[in-house]
């Protein structure tokens, strides 16, 4: 297959970059017994100094449901990583991602048993560095940094117990985000394709007349709002967060009570499924079945209509995600590689996960027919697949829009701990619900976010 031979082609090249970028991997291990949250490590792990030891060993990679895709291209790597470092040996597990993921991966965190390298989303990243069971890979490898995009880096920060910053991840692959639509539902409701809106409110709008012309027969868009927060605040230029981190401050602007207002109409009036308020999922099996109008805003999802619903696909379209008051595109956070504090051999995990973050075998996997990711490496942004994109299709439409944004894009995102997100996602679903007004909502939110801030949560 073409991820093989994809793979193959990079061997040489990857010994090269391994031996270029093996954190300095070497001499003899700290010997003794240190503590990463609850569990007894190497000493070498933890503090102040950089990493050291011999890349030998077995460790385990996980993944979130990539294996079914994307077998192919990862078992390549993780040949390639195994050539080059004689004597280790990358065992591959894969997560299927649902909604329970940040409390399951926290469990095993606790219970000493989670794989030494691991993907994982800014929520998980969140909490297993408050909870210092991740590697702190800037300490460990100054010169980690080296490879990807300033901004990308820069994202790859999380707060310790303490509330210090520090890097705990790599930043791996963005999605980016965009406007995912079905042209014919728009038209009926009277919504010009063409003409995406400019802001949030007027995204709501345009929802707003989906479902007047719906009448119940299909719907704008999922109701579940965590699929929503903080990113609609991040892009409308709300504060969620004081600059310190330690007390939420959104009820301060009173944007948020209208969008929890506007959230609340849509869902009265018939904009969203009534049974999506609280489930996970995610718009797509409803898109690919012609009965909502608004699909995921992950560019990949363009690629998910094509393989599940070649009629709905023919009727697809992308558009530009409201700028709003941010004035430019959110890259969406990404999807993140970090190493676990608790890994018996973590030299070799460190030297696997910049390897598999390498621009190289990023470069490699972005230009996949079958994905529409992009990469976080400045090497590989450069590349002429993401400078020269042609096609008139919806999955090269969304490739091409999400590489001219990512040049401007901003990726500072604010990073909610699991609870402090729903926290506030279960006081906007009581708005929806009628059971309080939007204004109540939001200062419950605040003050209920607080109290979870305050005890370390």
């Amino acid at each position: 297959m073409r991820a093989k031979r994809l793979t193959r082609t990079l061997t040489c090249i990857a010994a090269l970059s391994l031996a270029a970028t093996g954190c300095g991997l070497s001499g003899g291990s700290d010997s003794g017994d240190a503590t990463a949250g609850g569990c007894k490590v190497d000493k070498g792990n933890v503090g102040s100094g950089k990493l050291t030891g011999e890349v030998k060993g077995n460790i385990t990679f996980q993944t979130t449901n990539l294996k079914k895709d994307f077998g192919s291209f990862f078992n390549g790597v993780i040949s390639d990583f195994e050539k080059a470092h004689p004597g280790t040996k990358v065992k591959w597990i894969d997560d299927p991602g649902d909604n329970t993921f940040t409390s399951r991966t926290v469990a095993d965190a606790q219970a000493c048993t989670m794989a030494d390298v691991i993907n994982v989303n800014a929520p998980t990243a969140t909490a297993l560095t408050k909870a210092g069971y991740l590697l702190d890979i800037g300490t460990k490898d100054p010169d980690a940094a080296g490879p990807f995009v300033p901004s990308f880096w820069k994202t790859a920060t999380f707060a310790d117990a303490s509330g210090k910053s520090i890097h705990t991840t790599l930043p791996w692959y963005t999605g980016g985000v965009l406007l995912t639509y079905n042209k014919d539902l728009l038209q009926k409701a009277g919504v010009d394709p063409a003409k995406p809106p400019t802001s949030i409110f007027g995204l709501f709008a345009d929802y707003e007349k989906v479902a007047k012309a719906a009448d119940g027969k299909y719907f704008a868009t999922m109701a579940n709002p965590i699929w929503r927060i903080p990113a609609d605040f991040d892009q409308m230029g709300i504060k969620v967060l004081s600059p310190d981190g330690k007390s939420a401050v959104f009820a301060d602007d009173p944007r948020t009570t209208q969008w929890v207002a506007w959230m609340a109409k849509l869902y009265k009036e018939g904009a969203m499924p009534k049974d999506s308020l609280s489930s996970s999922n995610d718009p797509s099996t409803l898109y690919s079945q012609g009965k909502v109008a608004y699909g995921s805003t992950n560019p990949s999802f363009v690629r998910f209509v094509k393989q599940n619903s070649p009629s709905v696909y023919d009727k697809t379209a992308v558009g530009q995600q409201p700028y709003d008051a941010l004035g430019r595109a959110s890259a969406g956070a990404p999807q993140y590689i970090s190493v676990a504090a608790t890994s018996k051999h973590a030299p070799v995990a460190l030297s696997f996960a910049e390897f598999l973050t390498n621009a190289e075998n990023q470069t490699a996997w972005c230009k996949d027919p079958d994905v529409v990711i992009f990469p976080t490496t400045t090497a590989s942004l450069n590349d002429p697949f993401f400078q020269n994109v042609t096609g008139s299709d919806p999955f090269s439409q969304a490739r091409k829009l999400v590489a001219d944004q990512l040049k401007t894009a901003d990726t500072n995102q604010t990073n909610l701990s699991p609870a402090v997100q729903n926290a506030i996602v279960s006081q906007v679903q009581l708005a929806m619900q009628g059971k309080k007004s939007a204004a109540d909502a939001v200062k419950d939110a605040q003050e209920k976010s607080n109290e979870l801030l305050k005890q370390g949560s």
